[in-house]
This record gives structure tokens, C-alpha cells and sequence, in this order.
């Protein structure tokens, strides 16, 4: 009987002590349990700057450019991801009573290159090319229209000089940055030097001349030392500051030919935009973004295969087999006159990982003679494919994002950022390839998809 009764308490305390466990409170009569460390498995949380950094060179110096346009950044343009840069961001964002996050969301980065593309309208911004000089830099031509030049050098100013912008060149023997700054502070006489810059190859010296604030930027080539010195009443200080630092960043005093920098180097993931045109899985999408692609997949459906490419065009047909769910947009006959709506899905990065479709407005204007559309502002990074709608709801045709040309021939004219392939062109790619798209629903935000193209 004794040995039974000791069996069963036995085998009691062991079921509560296994419960006790299995609820993470053990308690046994005469033990103290040893306390578990235990290490919380958390998310590695995405910096800023590991935003920014996975960004394509070009965004970073549109970004810091455009930060610099609305009196946010006042940092070299670089391209370079700095403490400055994110915190410009969150200037940017506090300004508009947004949350201060360091990383642009769509609607943000499309307000800031908007407010940034309007102020250089305002004052008139080109890059114009010396003819005495060949020197390549930026000019307000609205703040300073008058303009003279002899051998020495070019001057633009203002009709009232409260604004001068001076190109200066001459001959020095064995020049070395550090002897010319030295010299540029003291001349002319009565500088009050309040920064300097001295690089091997550069300088760059601000402060007080008489009563104007000054910036001056130099450097040499052999014997040959060029210099820009803008000088400016500080009355003007809110306007002009923000172009210098454009100014600085454009100045080129030793062009050497085309400077065409070309395209960023292709990630090794990158994520656009398709548009499902059919219900059996057709998707129209951006040719440069599915090229040289090992794989591609559409989010939320599997893998893909680009079946046909329009390359005077830059569109691509992909398709995907065995989906169900689709919902093809109707490619009716849009006619979008000055403003579309643009639908897509921005890159993981410029969302915080997400995959959200969101929608930006932007405008059209021709491009030269050639009937080309251009898209302002540009929309974020991912939204090449999206679909652009006009007031009327109905499709207008497909956004495409362009690699910006930081640089290129003195006579070129730089490249949209953006550009709109028409509703035509389009349905005449698409039919060509025996799809027909007229028919489908007017929901864009339920008809695009991300596209995923792995490279090596």
C-alpha cells in the first residue's frame, strides 16, 4: 500500500513539475529554480543610412541637391551618405510637420524634388559652358542676367550689384592650393575669413568682403589657376546661399570633353513596377529594369518570364503561369493633356522594407522637338513600370524611370529624369504580341505588381 501511495506521489509531483515547466513557472517543494537567461531575438533595425547607402549613386546626389535647393543641406554634393545628409532629411520632414524618420518616403521625396525643381525655375538655373575659358558652371541667370568678359575672366551680376558672380584666370608659377589660399585671404585686403577648406587639389575660403559675404572656390592645372568667387549683399543671404552651394557643386574649371558619367552600376537585386494586363498573367514592365536578369519574380506570385522587349521603347512583356487572382488593368484611350496620376510600388528601401502601392501626381511636358514626354517631378526608385492615369482615371500610359546624367557634353541637354511611354505605344507593343488589354478594371492600385530582378 505504501510503495502504491509512493508511486503516486511520485508520479504526481513529476506531471507538475513537466506543467510547471511547460508554463515557464516551476515550482518544486525544497528547490529553488535556477533562473533561464534568456537574450531577446530582435530585428537588426535599418539605419538612415543603410538607406541611403543602398541607394544608387545618382538618387544620393539628386537628394543632397535638391536638400541643398530647399535650404536644408549645406554639405559638399557628393553623393556620399553623411550624418549631415540624414539629418537634412529630418529638417526637411520637420519642416512639414512630418515624423522625423532620416529616410523619404515617396509623397516626401516627390515634394522635396517638386519645391527644389521650382526654386531653380525662380532664379533662373543653367549650366552654361565659359567661351573664353571653357569652364563649366552653374548660373542664376534670373538674379544675375548681366554679363561681361575679356581675357581674364567672366563677371555675372545683378543690375544693382548687390549679386556677382567672377570667373577668374591667370598664370602662376609652381602653384600649390595652400600658396593660393594664402594669397586669396589676403586679397583683397580687409577679407574677414570665416572657413577654409584647403584640399590637395581644391580650396575653398568664405567670409566678409566689405560688406558683402563672399564664397570662393579655386583650383590650378599646370601653371593655369582658375577661380570662382561669388559675392553677394546679406540682405540676399536666404536666396543666394543655396544656390552657391549648387554652384560650387556644378563648377567644372578643367572640362576635359564629354564628362558624360553614364548610368549607375546595375544592383544586384532591383525592384520596379509591372502592370498586369491580362487575367492568363501578361504584365507589361520597365525593359532596362528586367535586362541581365538571372531570375525574375513578381511579388506575391513566383517567378516570371520576359517574353518579348520593345527596346526603341524601353518596355518589356513578362508573363507568369498558373496565377490566379489577377486583376488586369483596361488600357482604354487615355488623354492625359498635362498631369497623370502615377501608380506603382517604391523600393523596399525607400518604405522600410514594405511593399505598399501608393499613388504621386506628377506633370508632362514635350522634350525638344523629338515628342518625347518627361515626367516632374521624377517619382521614387521602384516606381519604373507604374501606371500613369489621367484626370479622367483612364490609363495614359507607363512612367519609366532614366539614370541621371550628373554630367555630360558642354552642348548636351541633360536627359528627363522621368519619362512617359503613351497609352498608344503601349497597346501597339502589347498587340504586336498578341495581348489584348482593352478590357480590364479602372482600379490601378489593384493591377500593379513589384517585379524582382536578381542579378549576379
Amino acid at each position: 500500500m505504501r510503495s502504491m501511495l509512493t508511486a503516486t506521489l511520485i508520479f504526481v509531483a513529476a506531471g507538475a513539475s513537466a506543467q510547471a515547466q511547460m508554463s515557464g513557472t516551476a515550482t518544486v517543494t525544497g528547490v529553488k529554480p535556477k533562473p533561464v537567461a534568456t537574450v531577446p531575438i530582435r530585428p537588426a533595425l535599418q539605419t538612415p543610412a543603410d538607406t541611403a547607402n543602398a541607394m544608387a549613386q545618382a538618387e544620393r546626389l539628386a537628394i543632397q541637391s535638391d536638400l541643398a535647393w530647399v535650404g536644408q543641406y549645406n554639405g559638399a554634393i557628393t553623393g556620399d551618405v553623411s550624418e549631415r545628409m540624414v539629418a537634412a532629411i529630418k529638417e526637411f520632414q520637420k519642416a512639414r510637420g512630418g515624423k522625423q524618420t532620416g529616410v523619404l518616403n515617396p509623397q516626401e521625396r516627390g515634394v522635396l524634388a517638386e519645391t527644389a525643381k521650382r526654386r531653380q525655375d525662380n532664379v533662373g538655373w543653367k549650366i552654361v559652358t565659359d567661351a573664353g575659358t571653357g569652364v563649366r558652371l552653374g548660373i542664376p541667370t534670373k538674379l544675375v542676367p548681366q554679363q561681361s568678359s575679356d581675357a581674364n575672366g567672366a563677371k555675372w551680376s545683378s543690375s544693382t550689384g548687390t549679386i556677382q558672380i567672377q570667373l577668374s584666370r591667370r598664370k602662376e608659377a609652381n602653384p600649390t592650393t595652400a600658396k593660393l589660399a594664402e594669397r586669396e585671404k589676403k586679397e583683397p585686403a580687409g577679407r574677414q575669413i570665416d572657413y577654409t577648406v584647403v584640399k590637395p587639389d581644391f580650396f575653398v575660403l568664405s567670409g566678409l568682403q566689405g560688406l558683402k559675404k563672399f564664397y570662393l572656390r579655386g583650383t590650378f592645372r599646370g601653371d593655369e589657376v582658375r577661380i570662382l568667387t561669388i559675392l553677394y549683399d546679406q540682405a540676399t543671404e536666404n536666396t543666394v546661399e543655396p544656390v552657391v552651394i549648387a554652384m560650387s557643386s556644378a563648377f567644372n574649371p578643367f572640362p576635359g570633353g564629354a564628362q558624360a558619367a553614364g548610368p549607375p552600376p546595375r544592383k544586384t537585386v532591383e525592384y520596379s513596377t509591372g502592370i498586369v494586363v491580362s487575367d492568363d498573367g501578361a504584365i507589361v514592365a520597365d525593359r532596362e529594369t528586367t535586362d541581365g536578369c538571372l531570375a525574375i519574380a513578381i511579388a506575391g506570385y513566383g517567378n516570371a518570364d520576359r517574353v518579348a522587349e520593345d527596346k526603341d521603347h524601353d518596355l518589356a512583356l513578362l508573363r507568369i503561369y498558373g496565377a490566379r487572382g489577377l486583376k488586369p488593368l483596361g488600357l482604354g484611350n487615355g488623354a492625359a493633356k498635362s498631369g497623370v496620376e502615377l501608380t506603382g510600388i517604391a523600393d523596399p528601401q525607400n518604405q522600410g522594407g514594405g511593399g505598399a502601392v501608393s499613388s504621386v501626381k506628377a506633370t508632362m511636358t514635350q522634350v525638344g522637338g523629338s515628342g518625347d514626354l518627361a515626367l516632374s517631378p521624377a517619382p521614387a526608385l521602384g516606381f519604373s513600370g507604374a501606371a500613369a492615369l489621367d484626370a479622367d482615371g483612364k490609363f495614359a500610359g507607363v512612367a519609366l524611370l532614366k539614370p541621371v546624367v550628373v554630367a555630360g557634353p558642354t552642348n548636351a541637354t541633360p536627359a528627363a529624369q522621368a519619362a512617359l511611354v503613351p497609352a498608344d505605344t503601349v497597346r501597339e507593343f502589347l498587340k504586336a504580341n498578341s495581348v489584348n488589354a482593352t478590357s480590364g478594371s479602372s482600379d490601378a492600385k489593384a493591377s500593379v505588381v513589384r517585379v524582382i530582378c536578381v542579378r549576379k
